[in-house]
């Protein structure tokens, strides 16, 4: 069964960004008959905003956009990323690393992970530690089901950090472990997120854990050409305006919506997508931008 997922971060209201991703990877998983699990990452206690979470799935019931199963929060499942991790250092997966990103850049001119702790006699106790993923792959290669073939050179995939100083985990870790758990196996989210995937395959090798078919959309812009954020000022969605929202995503979303859906309910207008649904029609990039 096709079973797909939304897992937004709780660092704020939820914007027509993130609407665009919700409803793409929603009327995906319906029309393949499938479930929809929703995952609220909050990860990083730090980036969090109080009330964040419990807004985003308000807005979500809001439009019409109805989950399959019980939320799943990533806070309440640390035991499950001590146990991946566990699992990598058996394997010689993973090392101790001290470096900063001020020693890092010093050394290397760039943020670029050099691999310097590699070798190194560490102690992995050591308070002021990272845990790092050992990359032996010299690429990563995939096809995406929107932006095709996919290949990313070591160069992009360096060592990466599994685990902070802070103990706090790192966003690649627990979204594998997260979707393993949940049999997630199907992803459709916003084209910020492909580098991502490259981690995130090198870590379900890693860990034995089932493949999954990613399928990542255009982010949009403002006018000014910036992503829509808080940081950017973007405006959070209007819940009042729902069947609007819908309908003007799935515009953007190259659907091709019936005119007379306009002014419909929400449950209807997504019935219609549901239907119509053509996953190969969202473009590269959108041909417009929203404030």
């Amino acid at each position: 069964m096709y079973i797909g997922r939304f897992a937004p971060s709780p660092t704020g209201t939820l914007l027509f960004g993130s609407l665009l991703a919700a409803l793409a990877s929603y009327v995906d998983a319906k029309h393949h008959a499938g479930l929809w699990r929703l995952r609220i990452d909050d990860i990083d206690p730090p980036r969090e905003v109080a009330g964040a979470s419990q807004g985003i799935i308000e807005t979500l019931k809001a439009h019409g956009l109805h989950w399959d199963g019980e939320i799943i929060y990533q806070s309440q499942r640390h035991q499950m990323y001590q146990e991946a991790l566990a699992v990598l250092k058996e394997a010689d997966l993973v090392y101790p690393c001290l470096c900063s990103r001020k020693d890092i850049t010093r050394r290397c001119a760039s943020t670029l992970y050099d691999g310097h702790c590699r070798t190194n006699l560490i102690d992995p106790l050591a308070k002021q530690c990272v845990w790092r993923f050992k990359n032996s792959q010299t690429s990563v290669h995939w096809t995406d089901v929107i932006c095709g073939s996919q290949i990313y050179k070591r160069s992009k995939t360096t060592d990466f950090v599994l685990q902070r100083k802070d103990q706090i985990w790192a966003y690649q870790l627990a979204v594998a472990v997260d979707d393993a758990q949940m049999g997630i196996n199907n992803i459709v989210r916003g084209s910020d997120l492909l580098s991502e995937s490259a981690k995130q395959i090198l870590l379900i090798k890693a860990l034995n854990l089932n493949s999954i078919k990613f399928a990542h959309i255009p982010v949009i812009n403002n006018r000014a050409g910036q992503k829509l954020s808080k940081q950017n000022l973007a405006r959070a969605l209007n819940s009042t305006t729902a069947n609007k929202n819908i309908y003007r995503a799935l515009q953007i979303l190259g659907q091709q919506p019936d005119p007379r859906l306009k002014k419909a309910k929400v449950e209807d207008i997504l019935h219609q997508a549901i239907i119509d649904w053509r996953l190969q029609k969202i473009p590269l990039s959108y041909a417009t931008t929203i404030d």
